[in-house]
């Protein structure tokens, strides 16, 4: 995302943070809740490089935002529960779900403690080779391969290139080339270029992913945790999208098949990877629709509405962006109409 549109979101989120702005849109909305999107939770500053810190917030932030949920009268529920209110025709409290896409190890360390202080239901969503490391965090090995080397040498299948990162704004130039090259490759060609990338400036991609993938042992701790559902998030965390129809499904269903065997229960909920148009839509939905799962839920900002309980497979998630991690933002963050807006108006959204 380019800076400029940063400072766009950025204000516009400081005009719905004004006084009385976000409560006003909550008292005249039918949304009924919303589902957070979170991945990382660290308390450290992100370094001044660093891409993909819109994916981290910190402990802080997570128990600012369960706090006020529960002064505005939010019911913290569990998946099921959300569908369940959904599909309700009585008048309930709004309510919101936390979610948590990949495993990371940083959720266990940092926020698990916070989530049960609090008693604060939440979902886990798992990709099994992740877990296992025999899959990549491509997103992340690009950012730290770039972040250690003054200039970044690749092949495309033109010829050998070169970009500087010696500073900053070069660093960030060379990553968004890179990362939106291969967000429009297929997962073959984009894995390629990473491995590519890897053996040329000595990045193990399998330790890379153990040391931020939680294992199965780890995993283990919140399978015995009574405030977590565990769900799952494919096998590889491929963009779904770009895969053909059997393979598609193959990595669902067997994610799904692999976590109840590891873990002695089939998860009955599903996150898309990544989980944007580009990355999930009706054939996607459909195929989650097909098989034994109760709800697939997407990256498509936008509050939960009545109309969305017929549309289980495609439910909306508001992201909580590590880049705006303000207590004055956190009324916005909770009134799901504001990202409905931001779909064009779609409460639900299968395109």
């Amino acid at each position: 995302m380019s800076a400029l549109k940063y400072h766009a979101i950025h204000l516009a989120m400081e005009v719905f943070a004004l006084p009385g702005v976000a409560a006003l849109i909550r008292q005249f909305s039918a949304s009924k809740g919303i589902i957070f999107t979170l991945h990382r939770v660290l308390p450290s500053t992100p370094a001044e490089f660093s891409p993909n810190a819109i994916l981290q917030i910190t402990p802080d932030f997570l128990e600012q935002t369960i706090l006020r949920c529960r002064h505005l009268g939010v019911d913290i529920v569990d998946l099921d529960e959300a569908l369940r209110r959904l599909k309700s025709t009585e008048k309930e409290n709004r309510f919101a779900v936390f979610t948590f896409d990949d495993g990371y190890r940083d959720n266990l360390r940092h926020a698990l403690p916070v989530l049960r202080k609090h008693n604060c239901p939440f979902a886990l969503f798992i990709a099994p080779n992740l877990t296992s490391a025999t899959a990549e965090i491509w997103w992340q090995a690009l950012e730290d391969i770039i972040g250690e080397n003054d200039e970044i040498k690749f092949d495309l299948g033109e010829g050998e290139q070169t970009l500087e990162s010696v500073t900053i704004p070069q660093k960030n130039a060379a990553f968004d080339h890179l990362y939106w090259y291969m967000r429009n490759q297929p997962e073959e060609k984009r894995l390629a270029l990473l491995h590519q990338l890897a053996h040329r400036y000595g990045l193990d991609l399998t330790q890379h992913c153990r040391a931020l993938i939680m294992d199965w042992e780890e995993l283990q701790i919140f399978v015995d945790e009574p405030l977590c559902t565990i769900g799952a998030h494919t096998m590889n965390h491929p963009e779904l999208a770009k895969l053909p129809e059997h393979q598609m499904r193959g990595e669902i269903l067997q994610s799904v098949e692999v976590l109840g065997e590891k873990l002695g229960k089939k998860p009955s909920h599903f996150s898309y990877p990544l989980g944007g148009p580009a990355s999930a839509a009706k054939r996607e939905f459909d195929a989650v629709k097909s098989m034994d799962i109760t709800s697939g839920v997407t990256t498509r900002p936008g509050g939960l509405y009545a109309e969305n309980a017929q549309f289980p497979n495609a439910l909306p998630r508001v992201s909580l962006n590590g880049k705006y991690q303000k207590r004055r933002f956190l009324d916005v963050f909770l009134t799901g109409a504001i990202f409905t807006a931001h779909s064009g108006m779609k409460k639900v959204n299968l395109d």
